[in-house]
């Protein structure tokens, strides 16, 4: 097992905080945003982040940050930050606060892994962003998989030609394949740990991909 992920896991249950997240898929090679946690406004003198950024409540006790108002995006400066800060030190007291820096908009995908009560855990990767629900297009296989079951999900999906350069669109289709080959890797390491993984969106360009949002949560 990867040091960082045994570290992180060790006498844990239950969600993660995205930071931490983060931190597991970049010891396994998976690209994410850059971010700095930060708790009081003193913090914010030391963040280092090109603009604009995103500010988001950073806690296990919530994952579904939107619902709760605990996103803002599209930070330009300095004192918008510390302006939006305020308010979320307000709503959220207690919690941790993310600084995330904002990437441009790529190719949006979802990977993730999940607990099948029959099949055990599984890996899946689909067309992520606002269209995961309303399309439905994903695969999935079981754990552990190797390259040539990471080609094959990618190519049953419908979507499939956003990563074909269809209609000038930029990107790398072999870099998908790459992280879904990554998270299976920890998929097979924490096999006996996690309950969900999810990560979405991820951006993909053509010549990198990037994790915007991550979950986790062990069993």
């Amino acid at each position: 097992m990867n040091a960082t992920a045994k570290k992180l896991i060790q006498g844990r249950t239950g969600p993660f905080a995205e930071n931490e997240v983060k931190d597991l898929l970049q010891a396994y090679g998976i690209p994410t945003t850059k971010y700095q946690v930060v708790s009081k406004e003193s913090d914010l003198d030391k963040i280092t982040l090109r603009y604009p950024v995103a500010l988001k409540v950073c806690s296990p006790n919530i994952l579904h940050k939107t619902d709760v108002g605990g996103v803002k995006l599209n930070i330009q400066n300095k004192d918008e930050l510390r302006k939006t800060f305020t308010e979320f030190r307000k709503k959220f007291p207690k919690e941790n606060l993310l600084v995330d820096q904002m990437e441009k908009t790529g190719v949006e995908i979802i990977v993730g892994l999940v607990q099948d009560p029959t099949f055990g855990l599984c890996i899946m990767c689909g067309i992520g962003g606002i269209f995961t629900e309303l399309y439905k297009d994903v695969s999935f296989r079981v754990v552990d998989i190797d390259e040539y079951d990471a080609k094959q999900m990618v190519e049953e999906l419908k979507g499939k030609k956003l990563l074909e350069e269809f209609r000038g669109i930029k990107a790398n289709k072999q870099l998908v394949i790459d992280l879904v080959l990554k998270v299976g890797k920890i998929g097979e390491d924490l096999m006996d740990h996690i309950d969900e993984m999810d990560l979405n969106p991820v951006f993909v360009y053509e010549d990198s991909v990037c994790v915007v949002d991550a979950k986790l949560i062990l069993k």
